[in-house]
């Protein structure tokens, strides 16, 4: 299986080895895009473990877990991505359906991260309103304008 994220290796020898805890995020960027698969498998336990220590919430596993039952995720574009000194941020778009909702949704953030004691930890993000346009490309990848293919 191919890895969510969008990278061309494997789930198991991509994200699936951070979310199992055989490796560590080397990086902001591969932090959130170990973040974006354990969404799309609905790894609660990850999510949680991966976020800062001063802002994590354990009550919110079994949250995400039931969020990934009704939700569909369809592909992860990374915008940006800046490191300094312990500390990164990346710009995202990730789009999902929801249950049986039409149309294709898009959960667009600047993520900020930080490292500490030799591990990234995922700090907050800033949400952004975005939509995918009628004329856009789909963002399901079948080439074809979204107007004429999933909305």
């Amino acid at each position: 299986m191919k890895c969510p994220c969008g990278r061309e290796r494997s789930f198991d020898a991509c994200c699936g080895a951070l979310i199992e805890g055989s490796e560590r995020a080397q990086n902001a960027e591969h932090l959130m895009r170990s973040r974006y698969s354990a969404y799309v498998v609905g790894d609660g336990r990850y999510l949680v473990e991966t976020t800062h220590p001063d802002f994590r919430v354990e009550e919110d596993i079994p949250l995400i877990e039931a969020h990934a039952q009704t939700t569909r995720w369809l592909g992860l574009e990374v915008v940006s991505v800046s490191e300094d000194s312990g500390r990164g941020e990346v710009e995202f778009l990730a789009y999902y359906r929801e249950g049986d909702a039409s149309g294709i949704r898009v959960h667009h953030e600047r993520s900020r991260f930080a490292l500490l004691d030799g591990r990234w930890y995922y700090q907050n993000g800033t949400l952004y309103e975005t939509s995918v346009g009628r004329n856009d490309p789909c963002p399901c990848g079948s080439g074809k304008k979204y107007k004429k293919c999933c909305l």
